[in-house]
């Protein structure tokens, strides 16, 4: 059981039983700073690597990204309610004073 959960976190994969954790994920972009990004995913590792590797219309213009901030839910729910309000005017506002 060990050697799995260490596949999976090394993966950036967690599960808690049969629940998907998933990350809630700011970039911010190391060749134009100041630019940022907010997204979601399972695999935090991977979708970094694809935002870096252009797969991304959003953030391909901006690459190299950083992962700056993580936070990782098990209710895939909030999750998504916390990525749409970081994406929101004031959530905006608030992940830069305390985020980025």
């Amino acid at each position: 059981m060990q050697n799995a959960l260490r596949s999976f976190s090394e993966a950036g994969l967690f599960y808690v039983g049969l629940i998907t954790m998933r990350y809630v994920y700011l970039l911010e972009s190391v060749s134009h700073p100041g630019k940022g990004y907010v997204g979601i995913t399972e695999e935090l590792k991977k979708r970094t690597a694809e935002h870096n590797a252009g797969k991304s219309p959003h953030t391909s213009k901006y690459t190299p990204w950083e992962c700056v901030v993580a936070v990782l839910f098990s209710n895939h729910a909030k999750a998504r309610a916390f990525e749409q309000y970081l994406k929101s005017g004031s959530g905006y506002a608030f992940a830069k004073r305390h985020l980025w």
